[in-house]
This record gives C-alpha cells, structure tokens and sequence, in this order.
C-alpha cells in the first residue's frame, strides 16, 4: 500500500541540493520552495545546471548533498513514492520510431493500466489537443522536429501527475505549437498540476511562471515574480536604433562610454539596448549619437524586459539553442 504524503502546502522544497560531477559542482546549494498548482519557470544559461536539477527532483540523479521532498516524498529515501507522482519530459524527444503516434501513445497508455477502449481513446484525446491528428497513423520516423516535440510532451500526460516536469518544452516548435502547448501547461495548472519547466524562451518564462528562479554556474542567484525580477534592475533600459546599420557597433561603443554597463544587441542585431540610471543621462547618450553623426531610426525609455534583466544578473544573453546540464 503506497504511504500517504506528510501534508505540506509545497510540491516540491529543496534544501541546498549539491551534485558534482567530478571537479565540476552542477548544482551548488539551491533551495527551492514551490507551492502545490504552481507554474515555477527555471533560466540560466547552458550549463548553468538547470537540467541537473531537474533531474535530480525526478529521481534521476541522486544528489551528493542537501535534500529534496517532491509531493512530501524524499527523493532519495523514497523515490518509487516520487515517481508516481510525477512526469517528465526531456530535451530530447524518447518515442519509438517505428511506431505510429498514435501507436506511441496506445503503448504508454496501456503500460499506464489503461484498457484496450481505454487506452485508444485517451490516445486520440492527446493526439486531439496537441493538433495531431492527421498524423496519427504516420510513423514516428516520418515525423517534422516539431511534430516529434509535439508527440513527446503529449506521451508524458497520458496520465496526469501531481508534478510535471518539463525541460524546454517548446524547443523546436513553431510559434503556432508553442502556443498550444502554452495553453496546455496552464490548463494543467489549473487542474492544480504542479509545472517546473526549464526554458530558453525568456517569453515563455514570463508568459507562463507564476515565479521564476535564475540559476548560475549551479547556483541560485535570483528568484520572484517576472515583475519583481524586472524592478531588480533599479533602472529603465534606452532602445536607439540606428538608420545605418554599418554604424551599430559604433553606437554601441559611443553609448557604453557615455551610460556604462554594456549595450545589447537584439536578435537581429540592429536595435541597442542599454542601462539608463534616469532620462537625463539616457538624453545626454542620444545627444552624444547626434553629435557623432548617428542618426536615429527610433529610440525610447521603457522598463527593462525579462531579457535584460536575464543579462543584468548572468552577464550572458538569453540562453541557446543545445543541450544543458
């Protein structure tokens, strides 16, 4: 007979979790207290130790110190307890290739203990809800990326666990798919599924996470709300983009020399970003672009984005494409 949890209001509360990997500690000392129904989002850079972690609350990896309950279950002293109230999807899409989808998911159901009718038609909700469909009958193979990514997260709820752990759930889809899946992960938290998902979509983690811990070389060095993350900072961020794009790189000198700190690039690499201490010092860094002959295509003063705020505690940009640790 499976024991029954302590009652704690927290789904998961860890305590100064350590995991080495020879010389190299992965995860340093983080705590982590996440309420039951929660959406709890996880960002760092590659190698920052988020998967780690992870994979250390699933029972995946046992930690060289610290401790961690999951459900009120201790992930070491009790880990068959964890594990059947969990789920987890990876990075990687783990789905038989020969298999038809629906196939994949007829086969999870029915080791889940679903019936012959069962089974079928709890596959077919799935293939439904992540607009699957009409590849229900094509094997696995034949799959697009995200169609496989689309399958994987499905394949981890065919039978809704108390947690969800998702490691970059989105990776790989079209705007269209991560949206869908973004709605299916806030459904599940309002059936009061627990939701701890790594992202390197900073919008995902502002879309979706309720509270959001940033962790460095294996350390927590930041944790709250999108907003409370963003008043961190203390200042507004100065966007300029200049009409001549072979003169970025001299703007961005230009406004270094005049504001400090470091002026980022956006993904296309022709709008700056930059700390402003206050509207005088971020009118006097446009004056310095106009008397240097830069001319302007647009320009404003806002408060700093989730991304900037990622690059004001890491010192890096959003995190990459590739596996993490």
């Amino acid at each position: 007979m499976q024991p029954a949890p302590p009652p704690t209001a927290l789904a998961i509360n860890a305590r100064g979790l350590v995991k080495t990997f020879g010389a190299t500690r992965a995860v340093d000392g983080i705590d982590l207290e996440v309420p039951r129904g929660m959406i709890f989002g996880v960002l760092g850079p590659n190698g920052a130790g988020k998967t780690t972690l992870l994979r250390m609350l699933a029972t995946l990896l046992t930690p060289d110190g610290g401790t961690a309950q999951v459900m009120g279950f201790d992930v070491t002293r009790a880990p068959q307890e964890v594990r059947r109230s969990i789920a987890m999807t990876g990075q990687f899409a783990s789905l038989d290739e020969d298999l038809t989808g629906r196939g994949n998911l007829i086969l999870l159901a029915k080791l889940w203990g679903f019936k012959g009718a069962a089974a079928r038609t709890r596959a077919d909700q799935l293939l439904t809800a992540f607009a699957l469909t009409d590849a229900a009958k094509r094997q696995v193979k034949e799959y697009s990326g995200g169609m496989r990514r689309k399958l994987d997260v499905a394949a981890s709820l065919v039978v809704t666990p108390d947690v969800l752990f998702l490691d970059e759930p989105t990776t790989g889809l079209d705007p269209g798919a991560r949206k869908s899946v973004w709605a299916m992960i806030r459904e599940l938290a309002g059936q009061g599924v627990t939701v701890l998902l790594t992202t390197q979509y900073l919008e995902e983690a502002d879309q979706l996470a309720a509270r959001i811990a940033v962790i460095d070389h294996g350390k927590k060095i930041a944790e709250g709300t999108s907003r409370e993350l963003k008043a961190q900072t203390g200042s507004s961020f100065l966007h300029v983009t200049p009409a001549d794009r072979a003169r970025v790189d001299e703007a961005a000198r230009l406004l270094e020399r005049v504001l400090g700190g470091h002026a980022q690039r956006s993904a296309e690499g022709g709008e700056l970003a930059i700390k402003a201490s206050s509207a005088t010092a971020a009118s006097a860094a446009i004056e310095g672009l106009a008397s240097a002959g830069i001319l302007l295509e647009g320009f404003s003063m806002a408060a700093p984005s989730l991304d900037e705020v990622f690059f004001a505690l890491t010192g890096k940009g959003a995190p990459a494409d590739g596996a993490q640790r």
